[in-house]
Formats: C-alpha cells, structure tokens, sequence
C-alpha cells in the first residue's frame, strides 16, 4: 500500500516507490484520493491504428477532482525502467466523470493506492508499430 502526499504527482512517485522496493512488476488494485493538474488522453473517434498524437485529444485539467479509480500495470520498458501504464477516473463537484490514459496527475488531498506484485520473467513494455503505442510484450 502506497499513500502520497498532497501535492506530489503520482506517476513520478509510483514509478519512485517500484524503484526503491524493487517491484518491477505491480498492478493497480485500487486507488482513492483526489487530484489536480491532470493531464490525459483520449482517443479520438473513428481514430484508425497506429494511435498517433494527430488521432488522440490531450486534456489537461486542472481540477480539483475526486478520484474514482485508476487502473492499470508496472513493467519495465526497454531501459528497464519502471513504465507505469495506467487510466484515471475522476469526477468534478457536479458528478461529471471525466477519464483516459493517464501521464500524470498532481495529488490534491491524499491519494491511497493498493499494489499487488506479480513476479514473471520475459515481460516488457515496447512501442508497438502496428498500434503505435507502449505495449507488453512477453517472452516466448
């Protein structure tokens, strides 16, 4: 279980959190809190593949907002590194819920995440050419 602190943002400190436990490989199970200075993507309708930034709306919403859920997966990317693949849900004071893949988000109250480590060996996250985004791969 990982709580962070207001004004921290949230990818930077999960990514910070799997390095200095040496998780290489997590899942989100759940996650409460609320957030500002959101920035996330969408794709656009009738979007075809590869997912390009032309093919793809980034928001950027400064909030505050309630955070509903976020979901998604740790593995290392091709340095390595931890790479955090992860969607947001989150509403505004009227109910309006607002989400996407998120690249990060500033935490405004608290935010309260739970982890769950899986161990395996051969998983990355790679540029996929045919989808144009990050995607696992795992070793055959």
């Amino acid at each position: 279980m990982l709580k962070i602190s207001q004004g921290q943002w949230l990818v930077e400190t999960l990514q910070r959190f799997a390095a200095e436990a040496g998780v290489r490989n997590a899942v989100v199970i759940s996650a409460v809190g609320s957030v500002t200075q959101v920035r996330y993507r969408g794709i656009k309708a009738g979007a075809k593949l590869p997912i390009t930034e032309p093919r793809m709306t980034v928001h950027d919403e400064q909030g505050p907002f309630e955070l509903l859920g976020l979901e998604g997966n740790m593995v290392p990317n091709d340095q390595d590194q931890c790479d955090c693949h992860l969607h947001i849900l989150m509403s505004r004071s009227s109910g309006e819920v607002l989400g996407g893949h998120l690249f990060d988000a500033r935490v405004f109250a608290c935010c309260e995440i739970m982890l769950s480590e899986f161990h395996g060996e051969g998983i990355e996250r790679h540029l996929s050419q045919s989808g144009g985004i990050s995607t696992i791969y795992l070793e055959e």
